[in-house]
């Protein structure tokens, strides 16, 4: 009886914790959702076209540099996309010829129809009706590299079994705010406009959506959460049913499906808000989660604001500031680039929304005059929310928090620098782990310094996407493996992919004085590699240098390398102290020393050539600057002490 009971206790316990994960398909029914929704024929989350008064507080100057920019495209050539620039992905591996001449329909789409709204003459009706007619008859509306790897494909979509990638739900954003901004006007030419975008839209988005299983909707099977495509896409499928679907009950239906796949995004997410695609991501990671429940709050006169109350996403909000190394520098583990861009707008309003005013100064921060005429290829519905909240923003206080210490459990990633609010002095940041994590590269125990908010030591990142980037060859590119991040090659061994391959023994600790992760590698190199422990020991002494101790027990002792990546030159000056030529924002020179054991190891410098395809991303980011330092111990012994110091000269 008391062991039923029990049970009883237990499965009650597991089903309230279940509940509280589900933050937010848990709240409403199918049915709840039907009665709180705005109805479709009712909801007007921005200001129709025709209400003058409410577009005469939109932005004017934003406004006036898109008409400016819609009427360069107003004879535009709308280009068809032809089968062999799809086929480029199997032919050479290349994605950007097609994805270069789809982006840009997009945003000329989205440029066009802002002009209109704001001028409202019609000059810009016809043009709008070639670009929706030249996307409805596009075959595919996602991207070639989006396209299963299977040869029934071979880089051609399988136009009669429609599914959804990023990009073919971004182009139902587009759709959609043209119904609902111009379709009158269309209707006025033809009803056949606004038919064919719902006939297009039901039949590529809603349906696929609503019957198949999509693998960015739950974990995969190796039990990986899902990243940035759950709420991204989500956040255009969502935008898209509530604006074109007229049957409230399967727009309902839609928008209860939205908040289960959104939950499998958010239950598994780490309570530290911590985002192991990095700040690159964040923006559609988080970010997009935070479109999703924006748009909700919309459509139900704030029945989700709950939301942003819980603490999980909360600290998922701040990760952007709490990631940040300078005020262009951003760590860059993983696929993440090193200098994001800053959705500003977005930011600044997510702040406010969690009632952080730290995140509101740093979005705030970032706020650039929006004149550029740039209606946005992604995310489209956040220049129409940054349209209309510029009077605040622009008076808004500004600044960037840069906390000086940042310790984020859940994915193992330590953050310190010097001087709290400055980027003054040095910075640290070391992750551990494992090597199956979102965008990843083979990095466990990586760490990059920076100095005045400029880099010393990098991690490389990720180049140029190409078909190899996401194949079963993703790791015969050198900046995803980890004999070219700032870790060992012990025996010959480097880190392979896996979750299996992680850190351990991971202790995190702080004062005013220093700040230090430390974490046993060994369990992130195969057996191959005789490693017992490799205690790793990544410490900022503030105001002083930067230290790296490692503790190695091993079954065998070949060999042992230590590798370092930089994007200076590099010289050694004299045995024991290697000299990066670091330099400031100034342009003007400073050395950087890295000091060592010369009668334990031997240094070389190499310069990496970036001749591949993929490498030209790297030279994007960095120029052509990347060396790699390697370390050899000159008589490696099965246990054994490795110590670097790094510091200005």
């Amino acid at each position: 009886m008391k062991k039923t009971i029990g049970t009883l206790l237990l499965v009650i316990f597991c089903s309230k914790l279940i509940a509280q994960q589900n933050l937010l398909s848990g709240k409403f029914t199918a049915p709840e959702l039907k009665t709180v929704l705005i109805p479709q024929a009712q909801w007007t989350p921005f200001p129709k076209t025709s209400d003058r008064t409410g577009w005469a507080k939109a932005d004017a100057a934003m406004m006036k540099a898109i008409l400016e920019k819609a009427n360069s495209y107003i004879n535009y050539n709308w280009p068809s996309i032809p089968a062999t620039k799809s086929l480029l992905i199997e032919r050479t591996g290349d994605r950007n010829e097609y994805q270069s001449i789809s982006y840009e329909k997009r945003n000329v789409l989205g440029t066009l129809l802002l002009a209109e709204v704001y001028e409202n003459k019609g000059r810009f009706i016809d043009p709008i009706i070639n670009g929706v007619w030249s996307i409805c008859e596009e075959s595919w509306w996602g991207v070639p590299a989006h396209l299963p790897q299977r040869k029934e494909y071979s880089g051609l979509m399988d136009v009669s079994a429609p599914f959804v990638d990023l990009f073919s739900a971004e182009t139902g954003t587009f759709l959609a705010w043209v119904d609902y901004f111009v379709g009158d006007k269309l209707d006025a030419v033809s009803p056949q406009i606004r038919k064919r975008i719902y006939y297009e839209t039901n039949y590529r988005i809603f349906q696929p959506l609503m019957t198949k299983a999509h693998g960015w909707m739950t974990k995969n099977a190796n039990g990986r959460p899902p990243n940035n495509w759950n709420p991204w896409i989500c956040s255009n499928w969502l935008n898209t049913v509530l604006l074109l679907e007229k049957d409230d009950v399967q727009r309902a239906n839609a928008v209860a499906k939205i908040l289960w796949v959104l939950d499998e995004f958010v239950n598994p997410y780490p309570k530290d808000g911590g985002c192991d695609e990095g700040p690159g991501y964040w923006g559609a990671a988080a970010a997009s989660l935070y479109d999703n429940i924006a748009m909700l709050n919309l459509a139900t006169n704030n029945a989700f604001n709950y939301v942003y109350k819980d603490e999980k996403i909360k600290n998922m909000a701040r990760f952007i500031y709490r990631a940040q190394i300078g005020e262009k520098y951003f760590l860059n583990f993983a696929d993440a680039d090193p200098r994001p861009g800053m959705a500003a707008n977005m930011i600044y309003r997510f702040g406010k929304d969690i009632r952080d005013t730290a995140m509101m100064r740093f979005g705030a921060f970032y706020r650039k005059p929006e004149e550029d005429g740039n209606a946005g290829r992604y995310h489209y519905f956040r220049t129409l929310f940054a349209l209309f909240m510029q009077d605040e923003y622009r008076q808004a206080p500004q600044g960037l928090p840069l906390p000086a210490n940042v310790w984020l459990p859940d994915i193992q990633v330590m953050i310190a620098r010097d001087k709290e609010g400055s980027t003054d002095g040095l910075f640290v940041a070391a992750k551990g782990g494992h090597n199956d994590e979102s965008h990843n590269h083979n990095d466990i125990g990586n760490y990059i310094v920076y100095y005045n908010g400029l880099p010393v030591l990098i991690d490389v990142g990720r180049g140029t996407y190409t078909r190899k980037t996401f194949s079963s060859r993703r790791y015969d590119i050198w900046y995803n493996c980890s004999d070219y991040h700032n870790v060992p090659t012990i025996n010959g061994a480097t880190q392979p992919p896996g979750a299996r391959f992680k850190a351990t023994n991971v202790t995190y600790k702080q004062d005013k004085s220093f700040a230090e992760l430390s974490l046993d590698i060994a369990k992130s190199y195969p057996e191959k590699a005789g490693v017992n422990s490799w205690q790793r020991t990544i410490r900022l002494n503030r105001g002083r240098n930067v230290e790296v101790k490692d503790v190695i027990a091993l079954t065998r002792a070949d060999s042992i390398v230590q590798n370092l990546m930089t994007c200076y030159p590099a010289a050694l000056v004299k045995p024991g102290e290697l000299v990066i030529h670091y330099k400031l924002q100034d342009g003007t020179a400073k050395d950087f020393v890295i000091k060592y054991n010369p009668n334990q190891m031997g240094a070389a410098i190499e310069k990496i050539p970036l001749t591949a395809m993929e490498d030209k991303g790297i030279l994007d980011k960095w120029g052509d600057n990347i060396y790699r330092i390697k370390f050899t111990v000159n008589k490696p012994t099965t246990n054994d002490k490795i110590s670097f110091a790094i510091a200005p000269k």
